[in-house]
């Protein structure tokens, strides 16, 4: 049990530490230049390759032929569109994915 808790505390400590370093590092220089320039590109970049690495196995030449794929994600980029917020796009495209893949609708109609 001591080995347990103290597995605990350093993952504790150690998660802790690498969330509040950063802001010790950097208080003072909000407007630094690397900063602003990680802030710009940095989130359209990690998108991108979130979104690579979710389709990067879809078989489009055998049944469901990706349509769920394609539904989910026309469902992030219209409600990011149209509302702006990055929670709710990415979190109703991935409930949508998830319930094209388990509900049975979809795999008898396409197949």
């Amino acid at each position: 049990m001591t080995y347990l808790i103290g597995t605990i505390a350093i993952m504790t400590l150690a998660t802790v530490a690498t969330r509040a370093l950063p802001f010790l590092f950097l208080r003072g220089r909000e407007h630094h230049p690397l900063l602003e320039y990680l802030g710009t590109y940095l989130p359209p970049a990690v998108m991108t390759i979130l979104v690579l690495f979710a389709i990067r196995r879809v078989e489009i030449l055998n049944p469901p032929y990706g349509v769920p794929e394609a539904m989910a994600l026309a469902v992030t980029v219209g409600l990011h569109l149209w509302r702006r917020n990055s929670l709710l796009s990415i979190g109703a495209g991935t409930a949508a994915y998830m319930y094209m893949i388990q509900s049975q609708v979809l795999s008898k109609v396409l197949v």
